[in-house]
């Protein structure tokens, strides 16, 4: 039974990992005042640079690399148009993630069904050997270890540091920072840059150590759960960490069902996760006052000030 129970935990983390990466991205860029639609085209581009290098003869943590860097140069057209051509934040991005989700399927189709050795769980010493909790929590891929410590890099950046001061404030009030020397446009470029690089993380977690092989369109609506727990978490990590895993034991345990046999129809347990992540996250964000409270009081309004 506590075996039994180990494996659920331990499935639950692997599959709410992809939403930790993207939505704690999204949750910096948004925490500079800008709203970047495109998570879902950015972890699709993420996802296939990160297979194609490792295909190609790449090492795991090479393409992990690929699909950073994939994901910051989606994220910079988004930016140079959304910040330097002052074009609409939102319009800009829902075109970004449908160019993604064209170019993933464009640029995959030579690895159409490919599979490849991806990363495998390291135990960590000692730790993983704790009743239920260790083989779940210790004994995991690489990058879901990866996964908990940008979680704890981000709070500390956003609630510890002056950087993460300075970040917030740009996300309150703009003009104030421009006011006091700080380039607004500049932080927004590197917060944008950042989210970006996370979201293509997030993508090659799913093509390198989740589901090692490249499928089209392999993230099923993951980006539009991160964006959705980004705002619904109220802009909180801790909370974004919780939705993300939360989303993951639902999805673990509608295979389970399926697998059992449960006399419900296939599609509509499919549509469990997505759902239940949704009702979880709305009523845990019933308070709308508490909501507007912790929103950047700038999201997704330009910046005219220059620098």
């Amino acid at each position: 039974m506590l075996d039994h129970t180990a494996a659920l935990l331990a499935l639950t983390l692997s599959a709410g990992t992809p939403l930790v990466f993207a939505a704690l991205g999204e949750l910096v860029t948004e925490k500079s005042g800008v709203v970047n639609l495109g998570v879902e085209g950015m972890m699709l581009v993420g996802a296939i640079a990160a297979f194609a290098t490792v295909a190609s003869g790449g090492s795991l943590w090479a393409g992990v690399a690929a699909g950073a860097v994939a994901g910051m140069g989606m994220a910079l057209i988004f930016a140079v148009l959304a910040l330097s051509l002052q074009a609409n934040q939102y319009a800009s991005g829902l075109a970004l993630s449908i160019f993604g989700i064209g170019l993933s399927a464009f640029v995959g189709k030579a690895w159409l069904g490919t599979a490849i050795q991806g990363f495998q769980p390291v135990s960590l010493p000692g730790l993983s050997a704790i009743p239920l909790l260790g083989p779940a929590l210790f004994k995991q891929t690489p990058m879901v270890y990866l996964a908990f410590l940008l979680f704890a890099a981000i709070s500390w950046l956003l609630y510890r540091s002056k950087a993460g001061l300075v970040l917030r404030a740009v996300g309150e009030s703009p003009e104030s920072a421009h006011a006091i020397g700080y380039a607004v446009i500049r932080i927004r470029y590197m917060a944008t840059l950042f989210g970006g690089a996370c979201c293509g993380v997030a993508g090659a977690y799913l093509a390198l150590s989740y589901t090692p092989m490249w499928v089209e369109n392999m993230t099923a609506g993951a980006g539009w759960i991160a964006l959705a727990l980004t705002v619904f978490a109220t802009w909180r990590p801790l909370r974004v960490l919780l939705g993300a895993y939360l989303f993951g034991g639902v999805t673990i345990l509608q295979f389970h069902a399926q697998g059992l046999g449960v006399a419900i129809p296939s599609q509509l347990l499919s549509m469990l996760p997505y759902l239940a992540t949704i009702v979880v996250l709305v009523l845990i964000s019933r308070n709308s006052q508490m909501i507007r409270l912790h929103a950047p009081a700038s999201l997704g309004k330009p910046f005219l000030g220059g620098g």
